[in-house]
C-alpha cells in the first residue's frame, strides 16, 4: 500500500491543528480555571450546573424574602408592644377607678385619660409600614383597618387574609398579622345581660349585675342551651333559677341559690359558667324576708346586633336606620354568619346574600318591603322613607354576636362608664362598679389576645432565623458543588497544558520535516 506525500502532509497538518487547538483550550482553562464554558465541554456537568444555578436563584429569592419578613415582623412587634403598654395603662386606670374612695370627679379624670388612650390606640392600630401599607388590614393594605362609627363603636374594614412569602422549598411564612385576629377576637367576658321584670317599678332594694363569663366551655355548652333564665327571689336568703322550659336549675348555682343579704361576699353567684353579683340594698330596719321575695329578673346572652353600611355607588340616598332580630328561628337557621349583603332588585324587592357578593352567589333569602321594613332571614331592617331604596341599592350588614369584642370598644365603654356620675347613689354606684369589673376583665382578655399575637410574631421570627441558617448552609453547599463541577484543578491543568505543548512542538517538527520532502527540495 502506497502513501502519497500529500497524505503525509494532510495528516501532519491535521495533527498539528488538533494539538494547537488542545493547547489553546488548555491555556484558556489555565487562565480562567473554568472547566465548563459550554454544554459541549461536559454535557452531564453542564446540566447539573443548570440545576444548581436554578437552586441558587431560588435561595437568593428566599434570602430576599427573609429580609422582607424580618423588617415587617420587627415593625409589627414594635407596634404591638406599644399597644400592649397603652392597654396596661388603661387597665391601671380602670383598677384605680374601682377604688371606693374615688369621687365622680376622680373617675371622670381617669375617663379623660382613657379618651386619650382610645385615640392613641386607634392611631397605633391604623399604623402603616415604610411602603404606606396598613399593617393590620390583611390583604387590603390600602384600606384603613379601623374606623369609628356614628354611635361610637368601631368597625374593622380589613380582611382575614395573611400574606405568605416562601422562605424555603417547603416553607412559607405570613408577613402580617390581621387586625381581625389580633384586636377583634378578644373574648368578651361581659356578653350576658340581666333585665328586671318585677316589681314594675324598681324599688332599689335588689340589683343583679350583668354576668361575667368565667368559663367559655361551660357557657357555650350549658348556659346557651337553657336561656333565657328567670331569676326569682323566693325568700330573704334564697333565689330560684328556671330555664326557658320552666325547669328548676337552681342546684347548679353557687350554694344552690342561697345568699347572705348582709354580706357582699355572700352575694356572689356562679351559674353555668357565668358569675353574677347580687346587690342587696337594705335600709336600717328593713326585713329581707319581707322585702326581697317577688323580685325577678331575666338572664340571657346579649342579643346579636347589626351594623348596616350603604354602598358608595347606591343610586338612592336611602339608609338603614335600625335592625333587629324579629324571628329567632329563621335568624339562626339561615342568616349568614359574620356579614351579609342586602341587595334591592327593585324599589320594593330585595335579596340577602352571604358576603362577599360574587357573580356565582345565590340569595339565602328574598322578600318585599312592608311599609319601610325589609325582613330577611328573621332580621328586620328599617329604611328611611322617603326617599326609599331603588334597584341596585346594596347595604353591607355586619353581625356582632358579642362573643368577642374589639379592644377599642372595651376602652370606649369603660370611658363612658367612668364619665357617668353616681352622686353617691348606691344603685348607680353598683352598676358603675359592675361596668368597671367588666372593663377590667375585657382589657385582660384583650391583653391575652395581644400577647398571643406577639408570641406568634416572635415564633415566626425564631423560625425565620433557623430557616435563614438552613438556606445559608444550602447556599454554601450549592456554591461548593458548582465549583467542584465547573472549576478546574490548577495542577492538573498545568500538567495537561505542558504535555499538550510538548505534543504541539513535536507535531510542528514533524510537519516541518514533511514539508521538506518535496521533489524541488531534492534538485
Amino acid at each position: 500500500m502506497r502513501i502519497s506525500t500529500s497524505q503525509f502532509y494532510e495528516s501532519s497538518a491535521a495533527n498539528y491543528q488538533k494539538n494547537f487547538a488542545n493547547a489553546v483550550k488548555s491555556s484558556q482553562e489555565a487562565s480562567s480555571l473554568v472547566r465548563i464554558n459550554t454544554a459541549a465541554d461536559d454535557p452531564v456537568g453542564a446540566s447539573r450546573l443548570l440545576q444548581l444555578g436554578q437552586q441558587a436563584s431560588m435561595l437568593d429569592q428566599y434570602n430576599a424574602n427573609t429580609n422582607t419578613l424580618k423588617a415587617t415582623l420587627g415593625q409589627t412587634e414594635s407596634v404591638m408592644t406599644s399597644i400592649n403598654n397603652v392597654l396596661q395603662r388603661a387597665k391601671e386606670l380602670a383598677i384605680g377607678a374601682g377604688n371606693g374612695t374615688f369621687t365622680d370627679a376622680d373617675r371622670q379624670a381617669n375617663a379623660e385619660e382613657l379618651g386619650q388612650i382610645e385615640e392613641q390606640l386607634l392611631s397605633l392600630m391604623n399604623s402603616k409600614d415604610e411602603n404606606g401599607t396598613y399593617i393590620f388590614a390583611g390583604s387590603k393594605g390600602d384600606t384603613v383597618p379601623f374606623t369609628r362609627n356614628s354611635d361610637g363603636t368601631y368597625s374593622y374594614n380589613g380582611d382575614q387574609v395573611t400574606l405568605d412569602l416562601p422562605v424555603g422549598d417547603t416553607m412559607s411564612m405570613a408577613t402580617n398579622s390581621t387586625g381581625w385576629d389580633v384586636f377583634q377576637q378578644a373574648i368578651n367576658t361581659s356578653r350576658s345581660q340581666v333585665i328586671m321584670t318585677a316589681p314594675a317599678v324598681d324599688d332599689g332594694r335588689v340589683t343583679l349585675s350583668n354576668g361575667q363569663v368565667s368559663s367559655n366551655v361551660t357557657y357555650d355548652s350549658k348556659f346557651r342551651s337553657g336561656e333565657p333564665y328567670t331569676v326569682t327571689f323566693v325568700s330573704g336568703t334564697q333565689l330560684k333559677i328556671t330555664d326557658s322550659s320552666g325547669t328548676d336549675v337552681t342546684t347548679e348555682a353557687t350554694k344552690s341559690g342561697v345568699f347572705d343579704p348582709n354580706s357582699a361576699v355572700g352575694q356572689a353567684v356562679n351559674f353555668r359558667g357565668v358569675e353574677l353579683n347580687l346587690n342587696i340594698n337594705l335600709q336600717p330596719g328593713d326585713n329581707a324576708a319581707a322585702l326581697l321575695p317577688g323580685h325577678s329578673f331575666t338572664l340571657a346572652s346579649t342579643p346579636d346586633t347589626f351594623t348596616a353600611t350603604r354602598s358608595a355607588g347606591n343610586p338612592s340616598a336611602a339608609q338603614i336606620t335600625s335592625a333587629s332580630i324579629s324571628n329567632s328561628a329563621n335568624y339562626h337557621a339561615s342568616f349568614p354568619s359574620g356579614s351579609a349583603i342586602l341587595k334591592f332588585t327593585s324599589a320594593t324587592a330585595f335579596e340577602l346574600y352571604a358576603a362577599p357578593l360574587t357573580s356565582t352567589s345565590r340569595p339565602v333569602s328574598t322578600g318585599n318591603i312592608a311599609g319601610s321594613v325589609a325582613t330577611a332571614s328573621g332580621v328586620s331592617f328599617t329604611l328611611t322613607t322617603p326617599p326609599g331604596p331603588s334597584a341596585n341599592d346594596q347595604f353591607s350588614i355586619s353581625v356582632n354576636t358579642h362573643q368577642t369584642q374589639n379592644i377599642l370598644d372595651t376602652v370606649s365603654q369603660l370611658k363612658s362608664a367612668l364619665n357617668a356620675p353616681t352622686n353617691g347613689n348606691p344603685t348607680l354606684m353598683q352598676q358603675q362598679q359592675a361596668s368597671i369589673t367588666a372593663g377590667i376583665a375585657n382589657l385582660a382578655s384583650g391583653n391575652d389576645r395581644l400577647s398571643s399575637a406577639l408570641s406568634s410574631v416572635g415564633g415566626r421570627g425564631a423560625a425565620l432565623d433557623t430557616q435563614a441558617q438552613i438556606n445559608q448552609s444550602l447556599s454554601m453547599a450549592n456554591t461548593q458543588t458548582q465549583s467542584s463541577i465547573r472549576d478546574s484543578d490548577p495542577a492538573a491543568v498545568m500538567t495537561r497544558l505542558t504535555l499538550q505543548q510538548t505534543m504541539l512542538q513535536a507535531s510542528q517538527l514533524a510537519f516541518s520535516k514533511i514539508t521538506q520532502l518535496g521533489l524541488f527540495n531534492k534538485i
